[in-house]
């Protein structure tokens, strides 16, 4: 073997690291660290933990008929062993909350993604062992793969790969309930639909040939079109569709925004990451006994999760702008998550975004680190200092929910006047307004008309002064 020989398959191989002697041969040596490093993205890490198969064997039986057994393969390019681990393990918990289960969890050390299977050819065909001894019929990777990644690792793994924003998308679309939100997430998934669109056999075969006879006919012959195209023509007229309806329900939207700026009424807009409780803590504040305006407006938007895929980003620019409207952006964070500052960072990112095409000053934060009873004290003592003025509450045992209270109060501003009026009953209209606009401290009918003791905005106060009693 020449040295020219020796050189080549030192570089190559993954054996023992070897140095260039004087002599004119190769020794082995301690590796250096670029050679350690190279070990480490040849070698695939297998993450403990993440298997969530259920012990009971009669609810495996019940549930194998509808759940996907998937594999999670992650490529590691940068930040600690830790965040790997961490982006793997939430990658775990958006798998079950779509209804798989998850059999094995794969991290790879790479400078890099494979630009053509997303994890290199040789740890593709690795992949492919742990399916077929693992029995998955999904992979889902740990990023957005291109079309091509996309194709090419299932060429290999044999079973069908959907990349973590397919996985996002998903999500949304089974638990999306209003219309619009339902019209946005499938706006979204055909957005991420069209470029990645597929064909085998018969759906590539033409329709309509050149040929006499054909089964288009007269009129129809020519080169035709291929079954997929007829596909993305399809969606496509579905996209526009959809646009419209969603540009319709928009203008609705912002007519009741007008309206609600205009009367000065409050909005506190809630975020947060995924999983964060920020529902939980909406139904905690709109149940509790804080006295609170009938017309303050709470709105919960969608939740957030690192990398959040652009179409839906764009898809609900119209219910994030709710954030921006809004006098308090109520941002819910997760005190028993392991990386609760990368849960803010992931959030803040996407809402800096919306509010940067927004002309209106950015709303007051108020941080709300929820589930302090399931979180580690370490972690909330190591929070308290890096987020001064958070309050940390639990919406499930209610701790801390009226030190939230307070600051709400303080940071919204109230435009309440105190009235008592004697309405006709020949206004009804007016003790409607109230009713709908103000707070009713109390009521009594009487000879001439209702008497009223109530909390109204100042604007409506003032077409009350005929009635004052």
């Amino acid at each position: 073997m020449t040295n020219t020989q020796r050189m080549h398959r030192a570089t190559t191989d993954d054996s023992t690291p070897t140095a260039y002697d004087a002599s004119g041969g190769w020794t082995a040596e301690d590796p250096s660290v670029g050679e350690m490093q190279l070990e480490d993205r040849s070698a695939l890490r297998r993450v403990a933990g993440l298997s969530t198969e259920l012990e009971d064997i009669t609810e495996v039986e019940y549930r194998q008929l509808r759940l996907e057994r998937v594999v999670l393969v992650g490529v590691w390019t940068g930040g600690t062993a830790a965040q790997a681990e961490a982006s793997l393990a939430e990658l775990a918990a958006l798998a079950e909350t779509a209804g798989s289960e998850v059999l094995e969890g794969l991290v790879q050390r790479r400078d890099r993604p494979d630009a053509s299977t997303y994890i290199g050819s040789g740890k593709a065909d690795e992949l492919r062992e742990i399916v077929l001894s693992t029995g998955a019929d999904t992979v889902i990777c740990d990023g957005e793969l291109t079309p091509a990644q996309l194709t090419a690792l299932e060429k290999v793994v044999k079973v069908k790969v959907i990349d973590r924003t397919a996985l996002i998308l998903d999500i949304f679309a089974q638990h999306a309930t209003s219309r619009e939100g339902k019209a946005q997430v499938s706006l979204a998934q055909m957005e991420y639909m069209l470029p990645r669109l597929r064909g085998w056999g018969e759906s590539m075969s033409r329709q309509a040939g050149g040929r006499a006879g054909s089964n288009g006919g007269v009129g129809l012959r020519g080169p035709g079109e291929t079954k997929i195209e007829t596909d993305r023509r399809r969606i496509r007229e579905r996209m526009a569709k959809l646009r419209r309806e969603i540009k319709a329900m928009k203008a609705a939207r912002d007519t009741k925004r007008t309206r609600r700026l205009r009367n000065k009424i409050p909005s506190v807009a809630i975020v947060g990451y995924t999983n964060a409780g920020k529902s939980s803590l909406l139904n905690k504040l709109r149940r509790s006994g804080r006295p609170r305006r009938r017309r303050d407006v709470l709105t919960d938007t969608v939740g957030f999760v690192r990398h959040l895929p652009t179409q839906l980003v764009e898809a609900f620019r119209s219910t994030l702008e709710e954030v921006a409207d809004a006098d308090v952006r109520l941002h819910v964070v997760d005190g028993s998550d392991p990386m609760p500052t990368e849960q803010i960072k992931a959030v803040r990112e996407v809402v800096t975004e919306v509010l940067r095409e927004s002309d209106a000053p950015p709303p007051p934060e108020l941080i709300v680190v929820n589930k302090i009873d399931a979180a580690d004290p370490v972690t909330l003592t190591q929070l308290r200092s890096a987020i001064p003025g958070a309050v940390f509450v639990s919406a499930h045992t209610g701790e801390g929910v009226e030190e939230l209270q307070t600051h709400l109060a303080g940071l919204l501003e109230d435009p309440d006047v105190e009235v008592k009026l004697l309405l006709p009953y020949t206004r009804g209209d007016l003790l409607a307004r109230i009713h709908s606009d103000g707070q009713i401290l109390s009521s009594e009918h009487e000879v001439d008309g209702t008497r009223v003791h109530a909390k109204v905005p100042a604007a409506l106060a003032s077409a009350l002064v005929d009635f004052a009693a």
